[in-house]
C-alpha cells in the first residue's frame, strides 16, 4: 500500500488508520499563527459508519488504500439490506441500505451501481451521478415569471422534494444529479 503525507489527503481517499478502513469525508487545511501546518481531517469509518475528526501534520505518513470498484446491478432491498449482483459472474452482494444515505430513494430497480471492495469485501456503493425523475406535483407556469432565476418547489416520483425552473411541468422527466440533489436539465 502506498503511504502518503498527510497534507496531500484529499476528500474520497480511503485511508487505514487505526487498524480501520475510513474514508475522508472533508479536508480542511490549517496554518495556525503559531506552530506548523496541519490537516483536519473528517474520516467515517466503512465498516461501521462511525465518524472521526483527525490532525495530520505533513510529515505524518499515512496508508492510502486502493479500492477493487466494480459495476452491479440492484436487484431488490430485504430487511434494510440492498442485494447487488455482478452482471458478469451472477455473484451477489449485500450492503445496509445506510449506505447511500439521503440518496436512497434515487436508486432505481435494475439500476447499475458503483461498488467498492477491499479484499472481497464490499464496503461502499456510488450512485451514478445523473438519474431520471418524473415531477409528479409542482405549481402550473406563471407566465411572464421568466425575468428572474426563480425556481418552484416540486416532488418526484420517489417521493423527494426538490426546486425546478419555472418551464417544468408536472408529468415530465427531468434529469437530476444526485451529488447536489437537484436539477439538472430536462430529459
Amino acid at each position: 500500500m502506498p503511504k502518503i503525507n498527510g497534507n496531500e489527503i484529499r476528500p474520497g481517499n480511503v485511508l487505514e488508520h487505526n487498524n480501520s478502513l475510513w474514508a475522508a469525508v472533508k479536508v480542511d487545511h490549517v496554518k495556525p499563527g503559531k506552530g506548523g501546518a496541519f490537516a483536519q481531517v473528517e474520516m467515517r469509518n466503512l465498516r461501521n459508519g462511525s465518524k472521526l475528526n483527525e490532525r495530520f501534520r505533513s510529515a505524518d505518513k499515512v496508508e492510502r488504500v486502493r479500492l477493487e470498484q466494480k459495476d452491479m446491478q440492484f436487484l431488490y432491498e430485504t430487511d434494510g439490506q440492498l442485494v447487488f449482483m455482478d452482471t458478469e459472474t451472477y455473484e451477489q452482494v449485500e450492503l445496509p441500505a445506510e449506505i447511500l444515505g439521503e440518496r436512497r430513494p434515487f436508486l432505481q430497480d435494475g439500476m447499475t451501481i458503483l461498488v467498492e471492495f477491499h479484499e472481497a469485501e464490499a464496503l461502499n456503493a456510488t450512485l451514478p451521478q445523473k438519474v431520471t425523475c418524473k415531477v409528479v406535483e409542482t405549481e402550473p407556469v406563471v407566465k411572464g415569471q421568466t425575468a428572474a432565476n426563480s425556481f418552484k418547489p416540486a416532488v418526484l416520483d420517489n417521493g423527494v422534494r426538490i426546486t425546478v425552473p419555472p418551464f417544468i411541468a408536472q408529468d415530465e422527466d427531468i434529469i437530476v444529479n444526485t451529488e447536489t440533489m437537484e436539477y439538472s436539465e430536462r430529459a
